[in-house]
């Protein structure tokens, strides 16, 4: 029986329909500024955010660490919150690519506020680095999926506009704040200097990010994207797949969240495995074993002879992602995989 993987929603396959527009796509020399699909999704998404201009990249990271770039000069401070992905998952990228450093924060379910972001903005002193840019990260992966307050976004984008800052939001999984809250995408976008969207998550494309933001920084980013050696040639064929995940995977993201709330109910009924039910708002679930005395990394080991696939997210934490590629049936069954482990475990 083929496994239940819930280890992120990276792991999905292109479906058929995907596929043969990716086959049909019409290409050209993206270098160049000449391929068509590209072009479109660079389009399609500047327009979805309200933004200029748009930049395809190959990752997230790449497209986070494009913004850190061109936001920031050498020696600048970046504010963020301590469990961010680019502080936690980037590998150093903002101090090994454009020697800046970051200034985490502690937030709560992943958000700082903007009393936090106030009282760490540097005076005006050369002994300290420039306060520069502050990074949200929306929604928040190590947060468990927890949506970042729209009214607090509001307020933190006053704030930077009054001291001068830049804020760049990391939105790989925005589709699902976007989706879970019914908020429009160019809301969201109109309080940004600039955006990353991934395609390879929730939309289910095979690869593939997008940076958002003014023509400006859009044309510094290409040339940085040049220089880390992320020009593509015809790149169409991986956009097209970009686009259609856009155009017919957006709208089914409730599917996961539904999937997801109904994971973590099953999870948090269990007496001692403990599931923050007010963060987990979009697809991703993090339970807390704590309280069974077992390791997260030997649950995981023991849960995949089982047949059920996640990942260890702290010694006691467990993450399961719901996604595209799962159906009702496998909710089902991952829940009967966990309290058959728990109880061969705890017995």
């Amino acid at each position: 029986m083929k496994p239940v993987d819930l280890r992120s929603d990276t792991i999905t396959k292109p479906t058929d329909a995907m596929r043969r527009v990716m086959a049909e796509a019409e290409v050209g020399d993206d270098v160049f500024g000449e391929d068509p699909s590209v072009n479109a999704l660079q389009d399609k998404v500047a327009e979805l955010f309200g933004m200029e201009a748009a930049l395809f990249v190959t990752s997230g990271t790449m497209g986070n660490q494009l913004a850190i770039k061109c936001h920031t000069e050498p020696g600048d401070e970046v504010i963020c919150e301590e469990n961010c992905h680019s502080f936690n998952y980037e590998a150093g990228g903002p101090a090994f690519l454009s020697a800046v450093q970051l200034r985490p924060l502690p937030g709560v379910r992943g958000v700082i506020t903007t009393e936090q972001i106030d009282a760490a903005i540097r005076p005006p002193d050369h002994h300290f680095p420039r306060s520069q840019l502050v990074v949200i990260e929306n929604t928040h992966n190590r947060a468990g999926g927890a949506i970042f307050p729209l009214e607090e976004i509001k307020k933190i984008r006053a704030l930077t506009r009054e001291r001068h800052l830049k804020v760049h939001l990391d939105g790989a999984r925005i589709w699902n704040a976007h989706i879970a809250t019914g908020i429009p995408l160019q809301e969201y976008g109109r309080h940004f200097d600039s955006i990353t969207v991934c395609l390879s998550k929730g939309l289910g494309a095979p690869v593939g990010s997008v940076l958002a933001g003014s023509r400006a920084f859009i044309d510094r980013a290409h040339r940085f994207r040049k220089i880390w050696g992320g020009g593509m040639r015809q790149a169409g064929i991986i956009a097209a797949a970009g686009l259609y995940a856009i155009e017919h995977h957006l709208a089914r993201l409730a599917e996961d969240h539904a999937r997801a709330q109904k994971l973590a109910q099953c999870l948090s009924s269990h007496p001692k495995v403990r599931v923050d039910m007010q963060a987990t708002q979009t697809n991703i679930v993090i339970a807390d074993f704590h309280e069974t005395g077992l390791k997260a990394p030997d649950i995981v080991v023991t849960m995949k002879e089982h047949g059920l696939y996640c990942i260890a997210f702290s010694p006691t934490k467990l993450r399961m992602v719901t996604h595209l590629d799962l159906k009702d049936e496998d909710i089902d069954r991952a829940v009967q995989i966990i309290d058959k482990v728990l109880q061969e475990k705890l017995t």
